[in-house]
């Protein structure tokens, strides 16, 4: 059978849609408007069903709203809300989500000028592409990444800002099962929202007593017949492995399920969006898998009439954010009770109140906050529930902080009964002593309040367990999935160098000390200690800085006392900031010995301390760090918890925290960043006694609480354990190999023909220069005798040579995707302009944007036998044999850019005409390449409209037969002598005279071929 992505995943995933109950549309005699490819005639005759009191010229004032909402610079933003209107006119119909019409197409094409991509599959919602899915075959070079790569660089094109506005949210699959190893996105099924940078690919991992295949209904042998005709692919039908990739488990056709069944399709589209302000500009975000079930199970226990529970999510997977969803997503459940909610989200200190005020608002809600006893007893005294005339959702954002003690917040409130509080509780796992007031006062104020608990570190202690103070779990999701699921980082632990810790001493011991005379703290804030200190931290920065090649990582200090965080800022003004850290430009850094360029130095940093700044400066500050604007941030106590900046990746650890507050602590650096596989934690304090009590005490503990679930919790950190874990699976997959002989090793790899074998020695030698690293960053340095790393390195390269010439190969023998080989030819093409004026710089993205469109038009073409098309792409691989354009001159790159416009025009006209003739055939590109080879032949006229006429009859019957008779290609002999009858018989009709027997063979054979290579996947 034809093994392509067709096959094996895009037409059984299509098939598996129709079960889902989308239905197949052929794109022949469809009608969409190329400007935003809705179909209009679905669309218009959809919406007027669901709003009959539309006429005529109401739908077109409505499509032409749609239009104008999708020119918006807003990532969708306004016509979302159309989208998900409920009242008046309605897109959707979401009371009634069977009332819409939902069907499936392929290869519709995205277009705007020149600039154009297909997607595999498109699934429409009333006529409007809102949902559209990319698939590879398994074991597909580079995996997902090369299409989030791509539509990384489409969605950044403006000219298809309308279609990034109008997708909701996409899926790519090359139906592999997630790799356990990878934390790159390589292999599996993934989702995203639109985005116009970087669109962030999340994991889906159904969770357990979820059947969705009762969602299947049994699929249609006369759709199925449709669509392999329609898609020119009758030979599939009578396929044993096409009939497999069928399979409803298969990764693809899971998350599809998953996804895009009715109930799930209907709850993303309300529920699961949010558009959040960053300091990097306007966000789509979409709901995890973790916060989906969470909210499916608050809804569970509700139902249950279960008034309060925990959500025990670890940090950095987004409970303010599931805070947020779940707004939504109750007030439609509680006003189907005929109960309006009133939402609360409690905090216990004042800079976590201003963190969930600004994330709550940057998602759009309106926020209220309370930040006294009395502003919390006259907010529980309102009877109405929403504050504002304007209908915007609404939460309440309390700091019990100053009034935790109180003996009486409120007595029984007078409540409306058709009102309904939701409080969630942050941070549960402190503060919220039981012995208190606070809680009492809580359950005082409205016993018929639901009470939703929110920890990544729940109390497990005997006095004060969480569990007691809040219920049940609802849900649980712990660190080491979440960093599975690549939404969070281990943590890698550096021990402070030993020169340093003797400077340090010696700085202690230069202070004149009397016992008694000085308090310890005072002592860590005396400038003797902090002036090298900071001298440490800040050459150890920039050097990470320089070493990771990006100088946007931030970094924090936790102070040993405030005082202390006021001397080390004092210190970095006059030593540091701004210019005056030019001073030692050129030192070398006795650590690593590399100079600090001035782009990884740190110039900029900020106090953040209750008393160093007013409300609206520590904002400022927070906002200006997340934006990149300050590089260091000197802390005591404040954004220890819930302070969330992706970019902060150092943090350096100058005390002791206890318990979960140092787990809090720990994991403000392991949000995900760029291609960061770690946080990295930088231990003054020497934390590893408290920390491995801790964990100790939580693993003991948990163990009653969890059960079977407690292998899915494990150490945050990378542990020696896991280093020495690594370092055996390393050498065991070398085993076999020469490590110490480089010639030896590239003689024996020279050997190896299997791609999947080269992939898990090359992974191997990957895994060891990361180990590499992080073995010296956390100073095990024994571990570093029992490979011989330096001579890895060299390795590495050569099997990454090696595997890149088997990909060639691969490339070479399977046309199905020329575009591979197009990318292994050109993909290492470096454009590192070095600037030397603005029209260089011009001169360099004018090239590198021929070359895309070039390499695309090529990789387009699917007529890869064709002279012409083997000249263009032999000429473009000429142009570019040298493959480091770094050094290239002006009038060189001039010269470049004439010669790829030429190949552009030429491969674009060649494509044209392709194009053209596909279309005589219904799109069916086999029996286009055969009319080529007979104009070519000059066999058996040449007249064009005759041999046209008669391949299109003789490709209506043979694709019936084909479909009717599942065993004809198994019979070459039969299938040949049938095609023979059928051509003598066309080509003499249409030519009036009878063609001699070598003619109609010829003719015959290559019809034949064509038919046969796409069953046995031989290349075309």
């Amino acid at each position: 059978m034809n093994q392509n992505e067709d096959s094996r995943v895009k037409l059984p995933a299509i098939l598996h849609l129709t079960q889902l109950g989308y239905k197949y549309l052929s794109l022949k005699g469809a009608k969409w408007d190329v400007e935003t490819n809705v179909f209009t005639d679905v669309f218009f005759e959809a919406v007027s069903n669901i709003n009959p009191s539309l006429n005529s010229h109401d739908l077109n004032r409505l499509y032409q709203d749609v239009q104008l909402a999708l020119e918006n610079d807003d990532l969708g933003k306004v016509f979302y809300e159309m989208l998900t209107q409920r009242s008046g006119t309605r897109l959707i119909d979401f009371e009634n989500f069977e009332n819409n019409q939902f069907h499936v197409v392929t290869e519709l094409t995205y277009k705007n000028g020149e600039d154009e991509f297909r997607p595999d599959i498109i699934a429409l919602i009333n006529g409007m592409p809102l949902v559209f899915i990319e698939v590879k075959k398994p074991n597909n070079r580079d995996g997902v990444l090369a299409e989030r790569k791509r539509i990384q660089e489409r969605f950044r094109n403006k000219k298809f800002r309308k279609f990034v506005n109008i997708t909701q949210f996409m899926i790519f699959s090359n139906n592999m099962e997630y790799d356990p190893e990878e934390i790159e996105p390589w292999q599996g099924a993934y989702y995203a929202s639109s985005s116009y940078k970087k669109p962030i690919f999340n994991y889906f991992r159904e969770e357990i007593g979820f059947n969705l295949n009762k969602e299947l209904t049994p699929l249609d042998e006369a759709t199925q017949e449709f669509l392999l005709q329609d898609t020119n692919y009758p030979t599939l039908k009578s396929s044993p492995e096409f009939n497999t990739n069928k399979n409803p488990n298969s990764p693809t056709n899971r998350v599809l399920t998953s996804l895009l069944s009715r109930d799930r399709l209907k709850f993303i589209l309300q529920y699961a969006f949010a558009y959040v302000r960053e300091t990097t500009g306007l966000q789509k975000h979409i709901m995890r898998y973790p916060q989906f079930f969470a909210t499916k199970a608050i809804e569970e226990a509700l139902d249950k009439d279960i008034k309060k529970g925990i959500i025990w999510h670890t940090q950095g997977s987004g409970k303010t954010a599931l805070a947020y969803y779940n707004t939504h997503h109750l007030t439609d459940y509680f006003q189907k009770q005929h109960k309006v909610p009133k939402f609360y989200f409690i905090v216990d200190r004042l800079d976590l109140l201003t963190q969930a005020r600004d994330e709550f608002t940057a998602r759009g809600l309106k926020v209220h906050t309370v930040n006294s006893r009395d502003e919390f007893v006259k907010d529980l005294r309102k009877k109405n529930a929403v504050n504002n005339d304007k209908g915007i959702r609404e939460i309440t954002v309390v700091n019990i902080q100053k009034f935790k003690d109180d003996t009486h917040v409120s007595a029984a409130t007078d409540y409306d009964i058709n009102v309904q509080r939701v409080y969630f509780l942050d941070e549960v796992h402190r503060s919220y002593n039981p012995e208190g007031s606070f809680l009492a006062n809580l359950e005082q104020s409205d016993k018929k309040a639901i009470k939703i608990g929110l920890t990544g570190t729940p109390l497990i202690g005997e006095t004060l367990k969480s569990k007691y103070l809040f219920g049940d779990y609802i849900h649980k999701y712990y660190y080491n999935k979440s960093i599975a699921d690549g939404y969070t980082l281990k943590l890698i632990r550096e021990e402070i160098e030993t020169e340093y810790k003797v400077i340090l001493k010696n700085a202690l011991d230069s202070i004149d000390i009397k016992k008694g005379d000085i308090q310890k703290t005072d002592v860590y804030a005396h400038p003797s200690f902090v002036e090298p200190m900071l001298e440490y931290i800040i050459k150890d920065f920039e050097q990470f800085r320089i070493r990771n090649s990006d100088p946007s990582t931030g970094a924090m200090v936790i102070c040993d006392s405030a005082e202390q965080a006021e001397m080390l800022f004092e210190v970095f003004n006059k030593k540091y900031a701004d210019d005056s850290g030019l001073l030692n430009a050129a030192e070398p850094n006795p650590t690593y010995g590399k100079i600090v360029t001035e782009e990884s130095r740190v110039k900029k940093a900020a106090l953040i301390l209750y008393n160093s700044g007013s409300k609206d400066e520590l904002k400022q500050w927070r906002d200006d760090f997340k934006a990149g604007k300050i590089d260091i941030l000197f802390v005591y106590n404040m954004l220890l918890t819930g302070f969330d900046a992706k970019r902060l990746k150092k943090l350096y650890l100058g005390r002791v925290i206890k318990s979960h507050n140092l787990l809090q602590a720990l994991t403000r650096v392991n949000r995900t960043y760029e291609d960061y596989k770690y946080g990295y934690v930088v231990d003054f304090a020497d934390i590893s006694k408290e920390f491995d009590k801790t964990n100790r005490a939580y693993f003991d503990e948990l163990q009653e609480v969890l059960g079977d679930e407690m292998e899915s919790y494990s150490n945050l950190f990378m542990s020696r354990e896991e280093m020495q874990e690594n370092i055996q699976e390393i050498k065991e997959t070398l085993a076999d190999f020469d490590l110490k002989n480089t010639e030896n090793f590239s003689s024996q790899i020279s050997q190896i023909n299997n791609r999947g074998e080269m992939l898990k020695i090359r992974k191997a030698l990957e895994e060891a220069r990361s180990l590499y690293n992080v073995i010296r960053l956390v100073g095990e340095y024994d571990l570093l005798e029992t490979l011989d790393f330096r001579t890895l390195g060299a390795l590495r390269i050569m099997a990454s040579d090696r595997l890149a010439l088997l990909n060639a190969k691969e490339a070479l023998q399977n046309n199905e995707e020329v575009s591979n080989l197009l990318n292994i030819a050109l993909e290492d093409i470096l454009f590192e302009f070095k600037k030397t004026g603005e029209a260089e710089m011009i001169l360099g993205d004018a090239l590198k944007d021929i070359l895309k469109k070039t390499r695309e038009a090529l990789g387009g073409n699917f007529d890869t036998k064709d002279p012409e098309w083997v000249s263009l792409y032999d000429e473009l691989r000429r142009l570019f044999d040298n493959k480091n354009l770094s050094e290239v001159s002006q009038e060189e790159m001039l010269a470049n850019m004439k010669s790829l416009k030429q190949i552009h025009q030429a491969i674009t006209e060649l494509n044209r005409r392709n194009n053209l003739l596909k279309d005589k055939y219904e799109g069916d590109k086999k029996y286009a390449r055969v009319q080529k080879r007979l104009i070519e032949a000059g066999k058996p006229s040449a007249l064009k409209t005759a041999i046209i006429e008669a391949l299109q009859h003789i490709k209506e019957q043979t694709d019936i037969s084909v479909l009717q008779r599942n065993d004809i290609l198994n019979n070459e002999n039969y299938f040949t002598k049938q095609v023979a009858r059928l051509v003598d018989k066309e080509f003499g009709s249409t030519l009036q005279q009878a063609l001699d027997y070598d003619t109609t063979m010829f003719i015959s054979n290559i019809i034949v071929k064509e038919y046969l290579d796409e069953y046995y996947d031989r290349a075309v």
